[in-house]
């Protein structure tokens, strides 16, 4: 395995979408490929974004399902383009506890807050921002981290501070932590999990390896991740 297959999930205008695909243009994303991007809306422009870029484009309709239809399609375009890491890119709905347990470590959400501050249900687009002036904070910023049941519980990945600014609107500290924060380290949060995702399988093959007197393999995979240290 070289690259990880890849699905973007999103349901607005697809911003944190276009940095990924941005970040992959210029060579930074070497072991994600993005496969399809699913929208939770027809209307979503980040569907454009995606056709642009070539890649593969679906919609899940959310209004007017239960959870579990809408879920059930979602894995079933997962399951059909034999997707291995997801990344929520603006989705605006929080998947249940048996959709997150099918990719346990492989789902990546990018929330604009410096969590544990400002998470959980009900905070989500402007309303994190509108809560952290109504707050009075300094310094808010932007986190990507995996995704279990808790929303907002997941183990974080990266984490980068924006200042808040004398005057700031939530529209404009919304745009500002976008900029500074999650635009950057959401596409670093993707190559670091991929790379987890590929080592993890090295080890595991390696160790299948063992079992059957072959350590070379094993023998590479460790290797490989000293190497990545040194970086």
């Amino acid at each position: 395995m070289s690259t990880v297959r890849t699905a973007v999930l999103v349901s607005g205008g697809g911003t944190n979408l276009q940095a990924l695909i941005d970040a992959k243009q210029a060579g930074k994303l070497p072991h994600v490929e993005f496969v399809s991007v699913i929208a939770s809306r027809p209307d979503a422009y980040a569907l454009e974004r995606a056709k642009k870029a070539g890649i593969p484009t679906h919609v899940a309709l959310r209004k007017g399902r239960s959870q579990e239809d809408f879920e059930a399609e979602i894995l079933a375009d997962l399951e059909q383009d034999d997707i291995q890491m997801i990344i929520l890119a603006g989705f605006m709905s929080i998947m249940s506890e048996a959709f997150v347990k099918r990719y346990p470590r492989r789902i990546l959400n990018v929330h604009p807050a410096l969590l544990p501050a400002f998470g959980g249900e009900g905070y989500y687009g402007l309303h994190v921002h509108e809560a952290a002036l109504a707050r009075g904070v300094k310094v808010t910023g932007a986190t990507v981290h995996y995704v279990n049941e808790i929303a907002d519980g997941g183990e974080i990945i990266l984490q980068k501070a924006v200042n808040v600014e004398p005057g700031d609107t939530p529209e404009i500290l919304q745009r500002r932590v976008m900029e500074q924060a999650e635009w950057i380290i959401l596409p670093q949060a993707a190559e670091i999990a991929a790379e987890t995702i590929i080592l993890t399988q090295m080890i595991k093959e390696g160790l299948d390896d063992v079992q059957s007197g072959n350590t070379q393999p094993l023998s590479e995979a460790m290797a490989d991740i000293r190497a990545r240290r040194k970086r």
